[in-house]
């Protein structure tokens, strides 16, 4: 699984508070890197299943062709207005593409959770919508650091 987080022990979260908190946000902020090293930064919904961060991304996005290329990913969710109510959970690693692209509804049994879960959340259905223009990126993170300023 990801990497430990070494500083901030006493404000991270605990992976149940980490999981809560992902499973009530609904916006991330997705950092790619275009190939000349340039930072791209664009705001995402998504689900997350515990293990994986799921993303349903426009497939004629810069941010889907900076994936196609190998671009590294990192991800923020983050919540609070005042210092003392920031929190936020940092996801980092290598997205992997699932199921057909442009997404039709194809049957993908990988895809049968995540998308159960965006529906719900999102949309509030119990069936995923398809619009023939979105897919599916699967982060499953190599580092996870988050923080809660709520305990200090």
């Amino acid at each position: 699984m990801a990497v430990t987080q070494r500083r901030g022990r006493r404000i991270m979260m605990t992976p149940g508070e980490r999981d809560a908190f992902l499973a009530e946000q609904r916006t991330c902020r997705v950092a790619t890197v275009s190939a000349d090293g340039r930072p791209h930064i664009s705001a995402l919904w998504f689900v997350w299943d515990g293990m994986s961060l799921w993303l349903y991304s426009i497939t004629r996005s810069r941010r889907w062709a900076e994936l196609g290329r190998g671009s590294p990913l990192a991800v923020v969710v983050d919540a609070g207005e005042e210092y003392g109510e920031l929190r936020g959970v940092e996801l980092s690693g290598t997205a992997a593409f699932v199921g057909e692209a442009p997404r039709t509804g194809e049957p993908c049994p990988e895809l049968e959770e995540p998308e159960r879960l965006f529906a719900r959340k999102n949309f509030g259905l119990d069936e995923m919508p398809h619009d023939g223009r979105h897919a599916w990126l699967r982060l499953t993170p190599d580092a996870i650091v988050s923080w809660d300023f709520r305990k200090l």
